[in-house]
């Protein structure tokens, strides 16, 4: 593939997967029914990061990770009490996500040689890479700006822990198994071409 058609490429693919995670995390904050006071929800946003991730590597992952951030610091579908707190809390949370493309080559590498275990496992790891990387993150955030809220006699770390692990455990669970049903379904090819 030429340069110029593959950057437009990743430029539209990047948009629209943007757009994709966003309106997923769009719903999901509506389904949660205010279940975490402080923001949070069992998501499946990270899905279309991850997707980029392994098609088009780190940089597709970070990239659509920040767009996605900045769409919900934007759009005002975010919970920002300070400027630093919205900044690790979308930014740079969202952004981590992304570096799951540290395994994009041995994904593809596995799809194109058949070796279905392997490239499933390559998947899972990225997205628990992803997935911690962004719950550290809401850690701090939690420890830092939102330790007020632990209940009186807990440390504020833990409080934090517990809190982020509550929603960020079932959205890593469900997004590996959407990740992998979804490479399954679609032809190898749209994973192996050269971008």
């Amino acid at each position: 593939m030429n340069q110029k058609r593959s950057s437009t490429l990743f430029i539209a693919e990047v948009a629209v997967f943007t757009a994709l995670a966003y309106l997923l995390d769009f719903a999901a904050g509506i389904l949660s029914l205010k279940i975490w006071p402080q923001g949070g929800s069992v998501s499946i946003a990270m899905v279309p990061i991850f997707l980029m991730a392994y098609r088009w590597g780190i940089k597709g992952g970070v990239l659509t990770g920040f767009l996605l951030g900045l769409l919900q610091f934007i759009l005002g579908f975010s919970q920002i009490y300070t400027l630093v707190q919205g900044f690790i809390d979308y930014f740079v949370a969202f952004s981590v996500v992304g570096l799951a493309g540290v395994f994009a080559y041995l994904v593809k590498n596995s799809l194109s040689k058949g070796e279905k275990g392997k490239w499933m496992t390559y998947v899972i790891m990225g997205a628990f890479l992803g997935s911690v990387l962004r719950y550290l993150c809401h850690v701090v955030s939690g420890i830092v700006f939102f330790g007020e809220y632990a209940p009186k006699g807990q440390p504020v770390a833990i409080y934090s822990l517990l809190y982020n692990g509550t929603y960020m455990l079932p959205s890593f669970i469900i997004s590996a198994i959407i990740i992998i049903l979804v490479i399954s379904a679609v032809p190898n090819r749209l994973f192996l071409q050269k971008n």
